[in-house]
């Protein structure tokens, strides 16, 4: 008898929205922050649950939320740096009170 496997995962056990983003719930982590640490350091999961300290089952569910919501996420991350450069360029490397 083989498995029957579902074709969506509730992920809501692990995975809240913050200010727009999704993190891992009960946390102020992104999942972004997640996926970018595997993908510039090629980290295991159980590095990232080390790193993180998280458990297994977050880490997958943060990794799955992403290849589901890939784009958004993604699309997300860009614009939040067209922002920070535009800023970085009006204001430089003042900080709030100088010049």
């Amino acid at each position: 008898m083989s498995a029957v496997i579902p074709e969506k995962v509730d992920l809501s056990k692990y995975i809240e929205m913050r200010e727009g983003r999704a993190n891992i719930r009960g946390r102020r982590l992104p999942i972004i922050m997640i996926v970018i640490t595997q993908s510039e350091n090629k980290f295991s999961i159980a590095e990232l649950v080390d790193n993180f300290t998280l458990s297994e089952e977050q880490v997958l569910a943060a990794l799955l939320y992403y290849r589901e919501h890939q784009a958004e996420i993604d699309a997300q991350e860009v614009e939040d740096s067209r922002i920070a450069s535009e800023l970085r360029q009006r204001y430089g490397g003042r900080k709030p009170g100088q010049g």
